[in-house]
């Protein structure tokens, strides 16, 4: 089965946005769990936009499916593993300035950087994810570095999903099938949604997680919170 890891940055946005606490971080989250997501995600950037650290360690002590952090690997990160040890951390190559993620890690340029991190989280309990592009040579050298699992970068995909499915998802069959033949996990996330998740989901038949956000935020908009983690944790059946 693949796994729901619902991303909540964007309930943060709303709340910082007027200040407060509302909407509530903490009770959107423990109310994913409650309407079935099996994950929560979190990227806590630098300049708090949106997840805060104090967000992070209330989370921690709720939280009781599975904890995602992500983010780049700079020393504020790595204390932050260090300190809530959740049950995964998703490293992106992002710099601080950037508005959301938009590339995977070039593995094969940062080996012996992203090996030396991946060893250091895995030593406090961690289990590992590499954000990376749909490009063999990158899960190859992702499985290099020791780490557990990848996270598919699927913006791309989701880019060229209405102009020709069969082409857009087609690298990302090849680098599955890559991982899988490594070891590795495979996750996915970046711009999936409602039109293009199930057509991901049905070709990539080891897909251990996807990790949404922005998307499930917009349609509870619509739909309302609890019917649409049903809706998308349907099309992953």
């Amino acid at each position: 089965m693949t796994r729901l890891s619902v991303n909540i940055n964007k309930i943060a946005t709303l709340r910082n946005a007027r200040g407060g606490n509302n909407p509530d971080v903490v009770k959107t989250a423990m109310d994913c769990e409650r309407f079935g997501a099996q994950g929560i995600t979190v990227h806590p950037r630098p300049d708090e936009r949106h997840i805060r650290y104090s967000d992070v360690l209330q989370l921690h002590n709720v939280v009781t499916t599975e904890f995602n952090i992500e983010g780049y690997p700079d020393e504020r990160f790595m204390k932050i593993i260090r300190e809530v040890k959740p049950a995964q951390a998703t490293l992106v190559p992002d710099p601080p300035g950037v508005l959301t993620s938009n590339a995977g890690w070039d593995t094969l340029r940062h080996a012996d950087f992203l090996k030396k991190i991946v060893t250091e989280i895995k030593k406090e309990g961690v289990r590992v994810s590499l954000f990376v592009g749909a490009d063999e040579r990158m899960v190859e050298a992702a499985a290099a570095s020791g780490t557990d699992r990848i996270e598919l970068y699927t913006e791309p995909y989701a880019s060229h999903y209405h102009k020709n499915k069969e082409e857009a998802i087609a690298p990302y069959i090849k680098a599955a099938a890559r991982a899988h033949s490594l070891g590795l996990g495979i996750n996915a996330g970046h711009d999936l949604d409602l039109h293009n998740l199930r057509f991901l989901k049905e070709n990539l038949p080891h897909l251990d997680e996807v990790s949404i956000g922005h998307a499930l935020i917009c349609d509870a908009l619509y739909l309302g919170l609890e019917n649409t983690i049903q809706l998308y944790l349907r099309e992953l059946q």
